[in-house]
């Protein structure tokens, strides 16, 4: 089985030889080694590169692990460029690497070397990026598989792709196993001995038990707003237990810091103005969300605003939570507000529109905004095609929304 990842190839391919680092992040298991191992190094061979300037170093490995010393990495990198042609260097998992921003921008003074790195932590990339790399990393974020990548492998069956994807997520592994047993299995593993672990022992967590538990309580609440200091009570009234704000919010950040979940802020749209607290909270992928509560709680409503937030993440948008002020003291919601640029969109999301009323009720928010943006809402109710109301709101099926890269712009 081979799923294209055409989106994030082609973005590699146009940064070839751009004189920066190209840094591949994401969660792990994402598919940031495939990306550059195979779909990369295959572009690379089929477009001339001999195979002796490819050089592949995964420090995620046991092979490969003395290369995570700075010092010897240097060294052998530099010991394989035997002439002036152009080499490949794919670098996964530089932040198990200590000291690696300088051993890549020493990289970068070699003209005949492209650099390419993954890494599945926020706080040893992102950050670097601005600061370390003084403008000399260029980030691609890889995500899950998005359900346009996997629809091929559903023969046409729009229902079946969605059921599966809703529940299992787009972890690429997922779809090597034909039984659902399997993936459960699979997905359970993965939770526990890869993301689990990596984060509690990268920082040192003591008591995993209440770190688990604060998952749990996170992955139940999509879709809700909410707050370290309402967290903590929570923890102290249902649990039992003495759980301060100040270190939820701690481990929220080492979530974040995993690319495992997204804290979205509220925007209050009249007031231009960003509201820190409460705010809502997304993962990453939806099968470890469903994994996290063991698959008890797969609302549809839910599940459907998080795979919607999640394809605006893929394509790039800058994502808030809508407020908006209907007089008085009274707001309401909106659901998304998705930036690119200088495109703006109002996103409500809504799992059906079977009444007038229910339109309405959907509709109250978006026509509290005087703004001239688009206002669009997605639903997995049976429309046949996208349709402007009377209302000037746009109407399209969650379908065309997911499998059209540029279905927002479409009328």
């Amino acid at each position: 089985m081979q799923i294209k990842r055409d989106f994030y190839l082609n973005q590699l391919i146009d940064r070839k030889h751009n004189q920066m680092i190209k840094i591949v992040s994401g969660m792990r298991r994402c598919g940031k080694s495939y990306l550059l191992a195979e779909l990369f190094t295959r572009h690379l061979l089929d477009a001339g590169s001999d195979k002796s300037h490819i050089i592949h170093i995964d420090l995620d490995t046991r092979d490969d692990a003395k290369y995570r010393n700075p010092d010897v990495c240097n060294e052998y990198v530099k010991s394989l460029l035997k002439d002036d042609k152009m080499y490949y260097l794919l670098l996964d998992e530089v932040q198990l690497m200590e000291d690696f921003v300088s051993v890549l921008n020493g990289f970068l003074h070699i003209k005949n070397l492209d650099v390419y790195v993954t890494g599945s932590n926020s706080r040893f990339l992102s950050s670097d990026i601005v600061t370390e790399f003084r403008g000399r990393g260029d980030e691609i974020r890889v995500y899950p598989l998005s359900l346009a990548e996997i629809f091929p492998l559903y023969q046409g069956d729009w229902q079946r792709a969605l059921d599966d994807y809703a529940l299992f997520g787009g972890i690429p592994l997922v779809f090597t196993y034909q039984k659902n047993e399997d993936k459960v299995k699979y997905l359970k593993n993965l939770l526990k001995e890869t993301y689990l672990k990596d984060i509690i022992e990268r920082n040192n967590i003591k008591n995993s038990e209440e770190f688990e538990e604060l998952l749990k309580i996170l992955a139940s609440s999509i879709g809700s707003l909410v707050n370290p200091k309402k967290l903590e009570d929570t923890f102290k009234s249902v649990k039992h237990v003495d759980l301060t704000a100040p270190t939820i919010k701690q481990y929220l950040d080492y979530l974040q810091d995993a690319f495992f979940v997204s804290k979205v802020l509220r925007y209050n749209i009249k007031g231009k103005k960003y509201i820190n607290t409460p705010f809502k909270c997304y993962f990453t992928d939806i099968g470890l969300r469903n994994i996290s509560l063991d698959f008890r709680q797969t609302e549809e409503t839910h599940i459907m605003e998080n795979i919607i937030y999640n394809e605006l993440q893929i394509r790039g948008y800058n994502v808030d939570v809508g407020e908006v002020g209907l007089g008085g003291e009274k707001s309401t919601e909106v659901d998304f507000v998705a930036n690119l640029g200088n495109k703006r969109y109002y996103i409500q999301s809504a799992l059906a529109l079977p009444t007038p009323e229910k339109l309405a009720q959907e509709e109250k928010s978006l026509l509290g905004i005087r703004d001239g943006f688009k206002k669009i809402i997605i639903t997995n109710g049976n429309i046949l095609q996208t349709y402007q109301d009377e209302n000037g709101i746009t109407i399209m099926s969650l379908k065309e929304f997911l499998l059209n890269p540029n279905s927002l712009d479409c009328s």
